[in-house]
């Protein structure tokens, strides 16, 4: 699973998600010919990344190359089970990416339309944010 060697800080504030912004950074394909393009406003957990990357490699068979336009480098922070309020933050449990709509996920080269379009679809399928395919005009 995708996570960082090293932080500046163990621990981030969790910011806000404006429901009306999109990525301005990361919307064209610069490297394949296909792409997988997020629809929504979600987090993605490096499980969820690496469960795409399985996905896709599974369904192409050695054939193609891909990259992974995104990389998992926000704490998620979680406190015990029972643990009572007080003692401050929890410790870092996982690390996800925050998507905002137009952000390019996944791109493919070397495969046609049809296999790149059944592969985003299998990767569309394990993550939590609506997605779409595009390829390069």
């Amino acid at each position: 699973m995708l996570f960082p060697k090293r932080v500046k800080y163990r621990k981030q504030q969790k910011g806000r998600r404006r429901l009306r912004t999109f990525e301005s950074r990361g919307t064209q394909i610069n490297f394949g010919s296909f792409g997988l393009k997020a629809d929504g406003l979600k987090y993605i957990s490096s499980k969820q990344i690496e469960a795409c990357r399985r996905a896709i490699m599974k369904y192409l068979k050695k054939g193609g190359k891909l990259w992974i336009r995104i990389f998992p480098d926000k704490a998620i922070t979680t406190k015990g089970v029972e643990t009572p309020m007080g003692g401050g933050k929890g410790a870092p449990d996982h690390y996800v990416f925050a998507v905002k709509p137009g952000r390019m996920l996944f791109e493919l080269e070397g495969v046609t339309e049809t296999i790149a379009k059944e592969a985003f679809r299998k990767a569309g399928d394990k993550l939590s944010v609506k997605t779409k395919f595009v390829k390069k005009a």
